[in-house]
Formats: structure tokens, sequence, C-alpha cells
């Protein structure tokens, strides 16, 4: 393995004045409630409406102000998502079997009752994340979605409103940052504590859900935004310089990492980047993230290329090579996987139907993205007839004295001698 380019892998891990400032406002959100919230809002966002939550006449008139070709192509990315989730939803079916005489084991998949949803704002309204959490928790079966976005200069996007009210949110807040996860974790007079957070969001948010956890459910730790291309002497350096600054506008802090087998095509990629970036125009961000985060790596082989693409684990991986199975069936740490070149991450972003809320950080190694599989419990339970009862009930009792759980095991020998 070659570096072409060396640049930084970003970490999952806080920074210690993030944390700090994030407990701090979640102790005083958690004392002193809606007072907390309307101060914190004030300082970020300098936002202080007589409600946050949007009436159903003020999502109308936001609804009202978008135009109907943004509408339709709004429902087409919502059509979808509810698609896929669909489809997933019907993989996971009820288990029940008997395993022996008298015995039946099963499990149920029992959905999230109330869920919050954070919807950002900042640089871009990421109004796509809307229907990625909402359509999917409401598929999923989730009773109850609240929704907090923030505001953007004084004022709410109509676009955001209409995409999360279409989506199915049952109550929509205008509020952001960490006081808006806050508010829906701890609950106020207003708004009952959910069940569990999803959504991305910038640093403090991401720090909020960390330190939030356990107070309520997460979706997953979503950082800044990820892209790694595996790409061969077969793959179109443009599109691949294309594809990579399309992730790096997203934030200065965007991981964008190229892995080739090519030493010509790793030049060449590198070269047309900065052709790239001199028209873009949202150079201002990408050019940042290139400079700071870009790497290119010359792998020796494919498997060398497979090998360090699953080191990196990364939130979106694309594949712009010309033997596409071998290393579909071998990769094994990404979020998302974009096969062949007609196929760019811009489509997972928006509208072809999987989830854009993503692991990052490496925490692909342990988990998959958002999906209906988040918003349901798979529960166990059991049944037995007496006979199957007394059948197992000399070993558990084993058992239990082995461990020294006495307790345990006078309740599987008061059982052996009622069913004897």
């Amino acid at each position: 393995m070659e570096i072409i380019k060396q640049g930084g892998h970003l970490s999952l891990e806080p920074d210690e004045t993030t944390a700090r400032i994030v407990r701090d406002v979640l102790a005083d959100i958690r004392d002193n409630g809606t007072e907390a919230i309307r101060k914190y809002s004030r300082q970020f966002d300098s936002w202080d409406p007589p409600s946050f939550e949007l009436s159903q006449e003020q999502i109308d008139e936001a609804n009202n102000q978008v135009p109907e070709s943004v509408r339709q192509d709004i429902n087409f990315c919502q059509e979808q998502v509810r698609e896929f989730a669909l489809r997933q939803r019907e993989t996971m079916q009820p288990l029940e079997v008997e395993t022996l005489p008298g015995l039946t084991l099963g499990h149920k998949h029992i959905p999230v009752r109330y869920v919050g949803c954070y919807v950002p704002g900042g640089r871009y309204p990421a109004f796509a994340s809307a229907y990625m959490s909402i359509v999917t928790a409401k598929v999923a079966g989730v009773e109850n979605v609240v929704v907090c976005t923030p505001p953007v200069e004084g004022k709410w996007n109509p676009v955001t409103i209409y995409t999360v009210h279409t989506s199915g949110a049952d109550r929509i807040f205008c509020l952001g940052g960490v006081q808006a996860l806050a508010m829906m974790a701890f609950g106020t007079a207003e708004i009952q504590p959910v069940d569990m957070l999803v959504g991305p969001g910038n640093k403090f948010v991401i720090e909020a859900k960390r330190q939030l956890f356990g107070q309520c459910g997460i979706d997953l730790i979503a950082g800044p935004t990820e892209i790694l291309i595996i790409a061969d002497e077969s793959a179109d350096a443009t599109l691949v310089a294309c594809d990579l600054l399309g992730q790096a506008e997203h934030d200065p802090n965007s991981g964008i990492c190229l892995i080739t087998t090519s030493p010509s095509l790793a030049w060449e990629v590198t070269g047309e980047v900065e052709r790239q970036l001199e028209t873009l125009a949202t150079r201002d961000v990408a050019f940042v993230s290139w400079s700071n985060n870009g790497v290119v790596m010359l792998a020796e082989d494919p498997d060398e290329a497979i090998r360090l693409s699953d080191e990196y684990a990364p939130e979106h991986l694309e594949l712009h090579v010309a033997d596409r199975d071998y290393y579909f069936n071998r990769l094994r740490n990404y979020g998302s996987l974009f096969i062949g070149e007609e196929t760019t991450v811009a489509y997972g972003d928006k509208s072809s139907g999987p989830n854009h809320i993503l692991p990052t950080g490496r925490a692909a190694r342990y988990t998959g993205g958002l999906s209906v599989f988040k918003f349901l419990k798979t529960c166990s339970y059991q049944h037995m007839t007496p006979e199957a009862s007394r059948n197992i009930a000399e070993v558990t009792e084993r058992v239990c004295k082995l461990e020294g759980m006495l307790s345990h095991a006078i309740t599987v020998r008061t059982r052996l001698e009622r069913y004897s």
C-alpha cells in the first residue's frame, strides 16, 4: 500500500470542550425545563416564538409556499423510501417453534411507541432527512413521531416543513440544537419524553445524543459524512473526482478517500479534483474538506483494497471497478454500498430508497444505518405444558445451584414437585 495523498480520518470520540458544553446545557434543561430551553434557543438561534410547536395554520401556510413541482419531487422521494422500508419490514417475520415436546418458544417484533426525529438546518436545509427518519418510523409502526427542526435566520424553511408534515409527523417543533434533543428526551409540560431519538446533526447534536443514550434510545452516532471509492483502471477519473467532491461539499470535516489499484488513475483523479474545484460553486467548503481530510491510497491488488476499505469502514462506499461481484462478495464494513459508476451517493442521499442516516467514524464495523429494524424491538416469549416444565426442571435446578442462585433453584423445585 502506498499513500498518494495523506489526510485525516475522523473519529467519533467527542472533544472535551463540546462534551462539557453539551453536558452543562442538558443538566440545565433537565433541572429547569422550558425556561432553560427558551434561554438556549435565544442564545444559539436568536429564536423565542410564543410557541415552538407549529400550529396547523402555520403548517398550512408553509405548505402553500411550496411550488407544485417541488412537492412532486419530494413525494417521489418519499415513495421510494417508503417502498424500500415496506420491503424491509416484510423480511421481519414472527417466529414460534416447539423445540421440545410441550416447550414453545417464539419472538415478535414490537414497534417503539414514541420517537423524536431531528431534522437539521445549518449550511443546507437537509429536508431529505425528514422522510428518511419519519417515513421509516411510520412504516415500522411507530404510533407517535415528534419532529424538531431549527429556525434559519429567524424563520422556518417551508420546504422542510412540507416534507416533515407529508412524511407523517404527528407534531412539529421549530427548535434546534441540543435544546431540541433535550426537550424530546426529558419532556416538558407540552411533550412527553420520547422513547427514542433519531436523525443526524452537527457535533453538538451528536454529542447530545451520546449523552442522552440511556435516558432514551438512539439510532446511531452519525458524525460528518464520509465517502470512500474503490476504483481500478477501468474507472472514469472525472466521475470519481466528481463523486468525491459531492461529499466534500457537505462539511469542512467530511471524510474523503480513494483507494485504487491503478497508479495512473490515482494521479489522474487528484488532478481532476483540483481542476473541478476551480469552478465548484461550493468550493469554500469542499476545498477545506479535500485539503484536510482527502486520502488517496494505492493498493497492490483487489484484496488489499478490500482490507484497506474495511479498516476505514466508510459511511458511503462506491465501487468503480470491472469485477463488481468480487468486491461485493468480500467487503464487510460500510454504511451503504453503491455498485458501479452508474450509482452515485447522491441517489442514496435523496431519492433511491435506502436510508441515508448511516454510521460514520468507523462505526460501520458494528452497525448498519437507520432502517425499520431500528424502530422494532425483537422480543422473545415462551410457554410450556406441565410435562415440558417437569422435563427441564432437574437440569435447570442443577445449573442454578452450581451458580449459587438458590432462590432460582427453589422456583424450579417447586414446579417439579407440583407437576410430578
